[in-house]
């Protein structure tokens, strides 16, 4: 390979990852499955998604509810295998509301996303994604 195909590469992956948070902040997070290949995983915490039909059903889910969110990601890296195959890992910071009103969220959360990216006949997918928390912001006290 040489060094323009391995921008090349860098280049796509993270335009994949920038898709997936403009896709999920956006309202159309359903679309996020068509970035897995078809037996892709995504994994956060104890939820552990296979395939890119059982993404589409939960990401369908969540573009259904009531949360706006933006998932501010920074320093990325993309680390290219072969001409077919990259890993990458990028900080995330996720603001977060659900329900209506407008009011300004601390961060929900911190942590990173560790992938694996293929090259498909569809161009470069996710093969896995696992978001990892390193801070989370504990839910408010209920009742009151």
């Amino acid at each position: 390979m040489t060094d323009a195909d391995i921008v090349a590469i860098e280049r796509a992956c993270e335009r994949l990852v920038i898709t997936y948070t403009h896709l999920v902040d956006g309202g159309r997070a359903a679309a996020v499955a068509d970035l897995f290949t078809v037996d892709g995983v995504w994994s956060s915490g104890g939820n552990r998604l296979e395939g890119r039909e059982a993404i589409r059903a939960a990401f369908t889910r969540r573009q259904e509810s009531d949360r706006t969110s933006r998932h501010v990601c920074t320093n990325l890296l993309v680390d290219v295998i072969d001409a077919d195959h990259a890993t990458g890992l990028v900080y995330l910071t996720l603001y977060r509301h659900d329900g209506s009103g407008r009011g300004v969220p601390e961060p929900d959360l911190v942590g990173e996303y560790r992938d694996r990216f293929a090259r498909t006949p569809e161009g470069w997918r996710f093969t896995e994604r696992i978001a990892t928390m390193a801070f989370e912001r504990p839910p408010p006290p209920s009742g009151g």
